[in-house]
């Protein structure tokens, strides 16, 4: 059920890297549905060839990403330590997702890109045994991905400065010390004045993507853009990937999702939905009670655990229990 309804919000799956990997075995599809508000009815339609579809009220939405005004919710699960911890895909599928629900036209931003890039490289594969390339086609991709990719880094930027009070708040009042917590946004163009126009921008990022054509001739990747973006997280001025315990960790990345929740109620004002997916063994106690009572108040919250002795008895008082 927390699968699902991430997925309604999302259009992914916080477990399955495909949506194919959703259908059941024997099965051609599968349907995702929900009732939002008594008003709305919500339906994706998943198919093992061919592409989803999503329906609001019987209607086929032709821009998919319009669910989003619909439903939005954050999950948490035991695998997003890795926001912290993991390698630097992690933390720009988390600041997409924070992103894209805060501007639902970065999913297309996001897509155009990406069919660019996977186009670009299987060019570069192709012409390899020929050793030679058109170089119209090759500066026509760099415009192309210059001008999709600034409005990329500049989206990303600005949501990690509307993060930032509320990582602060967060951080502090989990971890109940005075650690100074810090982030850089580590990019191709992050030397740069952030004060440029867009057009600036786009012809840094041009001049970027010219330096390492030779080195992408030969290896068919691109290795300048925002698919190479990470994020650097630090407490007193020390990476908390590379020196921070794993207490800090886990700290940061509730603290991560917490300033996520918080940052939608306030600039879209909708309360998500909290999805807190078996992350309660990974908290301590005191943790796990700042968290409960932290969000039981105004967003609706889902939470999976396979022991609920732990919890408060007034929490569970005003839950509804579901045993599977």
């Amino acid at each position: 059920m927390l699968e699902s309804v991430e997925f309604l919000s999302q259009l992914k799956s916080f477990r399955a890297a495909n949506d194919k990997d959703l259908i059941n075995n024997n099965s051609e599809q599968a349907i995702i549905s929900a009732q939002i508000d008594f008003n709305q009815n919500l339906r994706i339609e998943l198919f093992r060839k061919g592409s989803k579809k999503v329906y609001i009220n019987d209607c086929l939405l032709k821009k998919q990403s319009l669910i989003r005004n619909s439903i939005r919710s954050v999950c948490f699960s035991s695998n997003d330590i890795n926001i912290v911890k993991g390698e630097p895909n992690f933390r720009r599928i988390w600041l997409d997702k924070v992103v894209a629900q805060l501007e639902p036209v970065y999913v297309d931003l996001l897509s155009r890109y990406n069919k660019l890039l996977k186009h670009r490289s299987h060019y570069w594969r192709s012409i390899n045994s020929k050793g030679s390339y058109s170089k119209t086609l090759i500066d026509s991709y760099d415009s192309q991905l210059a001008l999709i990719g600034t409005r990329i880094f500049r989206r990303r930027k600005r949501a990690l400065i509307k993060l930032q009070p509320y990582i602060d708040y967060w951080h502090s009042h989990l971890s109940k010390s005075k650690e100074h917590i810090g982030f850089k946004y580590i990019s191709s163009i992050n030397e740069v004045n952030e004060n440029l126009d867009e057009k600036d921008l786009v012809n840094l990022l041009i001049a970027k993507l010219l330096e390492q054509r030779h080195l992408e001739e030969l290896t068919g990747k691109c290795s300048v853009g925002p698919h190479r973006d990470d994020i650097e997280f630090n407490i007193n001025e020390a990476s908390v990937r590379k020196y921070g315990s794993s207490g800090q960790q886990r700290t940061l990345t509730l603290a991560l999702k917490m300033a996520e929740l918080d940052l939608l109620k306030n600039i879209i004002s909708v309360n998500p939905i909290l999805i807190l997916d078996d992350v309660l063994a990974e908290l301590d106690v005191v943790r796990q009670n700042l968290l409960l009572n932290a969000v039981g108040v105004e967003s609706q919250c889902l939470i999976s655990a396979t022991h609920i002795d732990k919890f408060h008895r007034s929490f569970l008082g005003d839950s509804q229990i579901i045993y599977l």
